[in-house]
């Protein structure tokens, strides 16, 4: 069950919440039985809540002095881009192993169905700048921790992190080492 939810006090009624949470299915037994997948493929075919999802993205980070967003494979490279062209920052992707040519620096992470591991071109971000990290879904923090790891360790500054989804029971969000995480969408 998807639930609708924002971050923002001043939000919690915005209809397009609604909308975004309504668009989205969830996928049982997938990728192993047992887990709920939650799919935003069907937010994509939506392009009104595919646009207020980015909206809403947006609408946080303008003005935050935010010079890099970090998109998290595959799903964060959906979202991030967007986000980075409308708030003039650049975009950063963070890939699988063996996608990025050059010089990259690695972080392992544990899934909830596995182990994994996040590359980043070094020369990607300069020391200092305010970062901000996006993928769909925040469940066991695996994946978020890792990205905040790899922007730090090449001096960047995680500002916040920002996921469609966030599965609270796995509490991935105590996981991110304070950083704040900001969702538009929880589920169980």
């Amino acid at each position: 069950m998807l639930v609708a939810m924002s971050a923002w006090k001043d939000r919690e009624n915005d209809p397009r919440i609604e909308g975004i949470a309504s668009s989205m299915r969830v996928i049982s037994d997938f990728p192993k039985p047992g887990f709920k997948f939650k799919d935003i493929t069907t937010l994509l075919l939506n392009p009104k809540a595919f646009k207020n999802t980015v909206d809403l993205f947006v609408e946080r980070y303008t003005g935050k002095g935010i010079s890099v967003v970090a998109g998290v494979e595959a799903r964060g490279f959906i979202f991030g881009p967007p986000i980075a062209l409308a708030i003039g920052a650049k975009f950063v992707p963070l890939r699988k192993p063996r996608k990025l040519p050059g010089t990259v620096i690695s972080e392992k992470y544990v899934l909830e169905y596995g182990t994994d591991c996040l590359e980043m071109h070094i020369e990607a971000v300069e020391p200092g700048e305010r970062s901000l990290v996006v993928d769909d879904v925040v469940a066991t923090g695996g994946t978020l921790c890792a990205a905040i790891k790899l922007l730090e360790r090449a001096g960047a500054e995680v500002v916040e992190c920002a996921c469609v989804i966030e599965v609270p029971h796995l509490k991935g969000r105590e996981k991110l080492n304070g950083k704040p995480l900001y969702v538009l969408v929880e589920t169980d």
